[in-house]
């Protein structure tokens, strides 16, 4: 699990700040959908909620950082 995190904001690290910011409405958007889909009829897997929910946040705290060193 820990290494999963690590992956991912080592990837982060790499991508444009318009890739950022293009990838937060892309998982936005996704969330949306599940959170509705969940109200429907429960997923299989509801940790997958909260797991989109955290690579949300760090992905604009990633496109923040970004902004406050410019």
């Amino acid at each position: 699990m820990a290494t999963k995190k690590f992956d991912f904001n080592k990837s982060i690290k790499d991508i444009s700040e318009a890739d950022l910011q293009a990838r937060i409405n892309e998982d936005s958007l996704r969330l949306k959908k599940l959170e509705f889909a969940h109200a429907i009829s429960p997923l299989e897997n509801p940790m997958t909620i909260r797991g989109l929910r955290k690579d949300i946040a760090r992905l604009k705290t990633e496109l923040k950082k970004r902004n406050l060193v410019n």
